[in-house]
């Protein structure tokens, strides 16, 4: 799903061979900005708290930049909707 929405490369593989393509914007624009402005707000407020995913945003944040942790946790983000949805279960955060 990630790669659909062009949060991450699209992967062309065969056997032992990975080739990453460039990042695509063929998905929903506005989904891809909407979990890319979500995920920005999740950045500038990590600082401020100390749950397990604001502590992985701050260490992505300082090693990567700001822009790709803030498309690492649209990424994020997406693949939990997508177990989310994938399941019917509700959300339930890892302690």
């Amino acid at each position: 799903m990630a790669a659909w929405l062009g949060l991450v490369p699209r992967q062309f593989s065969s056997g032992d061979k990975a080739v990453l393509m460039g990042i695509s914007k063929r998905g929903s624009q506005h989904l891809r900005s909407l979990l890319v402005h979500g995920a920005r707000a999740v950045v500038r407020t990590a600082p401020n708290k100390n749950d397990p995913m604001s502590q992985w945003a701050n260490q992505l944040r300082e090693r990567r930049g700001f822009n790709r942790a803030t498309v690492a946790i649209a990424n994020k983000n997406a693949r939990i909707i997508w177990a989310v949805l994938r399941t019917g279960d509700h959300y339930r955060a890892a302690a």
